[in-house]
């Protein structure tokens, strides 16, 4: 049976990245439960807003199925509807996955479909929240969000609705010099415009 364990800033599993793009809002240390080895592997980053048009719905469906069929580590909160979608297309596959909670994993109802993956050594859950941190809010879904995409080496945002707080992340993480990518089409003009790019198979490939 595996359990939660924690490791501090300065240890050997402790991702640098996270000071170097968070600074003083790094976490100092993490919980995780899985396998701290996938965090050495290149990861892609997925993100949705809760609304997400519906021709967008089908071009992730098939992302997502060419992610997993791909081998690529996939990170992200999981929590919208469309990133659930994902995330259940992703655990059918083979590849590593990071699910990063916006709560703290202590008392936290670990899902069935979880339980293999961890066992097997593809999944692993991350949090930088404490044990106070019992429930998500809005606070720590955002800086959950900015968490994922530190440790992540390329973003994916399948759409941001206008002047939403999505699209504003995907401008932060731009800021950082970090690849984002989206889907073409009308609807994601705005981050298209903002210096997002369509994501390519062969920019998958160089995740894998």
């Amino acid at each position: 049976m595996l359990s939660t364990f924690w490791i501090q800033q300065g240890d050997p599993g402790f991702p640098s990245v996270l000071s170097s793009i968070l600074g003083e809002n790094a976490p100092p240390r993490l919980a995780a439960l899985g396998n701290l080895n996938i965090l050495n592997q290149k990861s892609l980053a997925l993100f949705c807003s809760v609304k997400c048009p519906g021709n967008l719905i089908l071009q992730t469906y098939d992302l997502a199925q060419s992610l997993r069929q791909s081998g690529v580590t996939v990170i992200g909160g999981f929590h919208s509807p469309m990133e659930q979608e994902c995330l259940t297309i992703l655990l059918r596959g083979s590849q590593p996955i990071i699910v990063c909670p916006a709560r703290s994993l202590q008392g936290m109802r670990i899902p069935a479909d979880y339980r293999q993956p961890l066992e097997t050594g593809r999944l692993l859950l991350l949090s930088p929240f404490g044990g106070k941190d019992r429930r998500a809010t809005e606070e720590t879904a955002r800086f959950r969000n900015r968490f994922v995409a530190a440790l992540a080496n390329a973003i994916f945002v399948a759409h941001a609705e206008p002047k939403s707080k999505t699209e504003q992340f995907c401008g932060e993480v731009l800021e950082w010099g970090k690849p984002l990518y989206t889907l073409a089409g009308d609807a994601n003009t705005n981050l298209l415009s903002m210096g997002a790019k369509p994501l390519r198979s062969e920019d998958m490939s160089s995740l894998a």
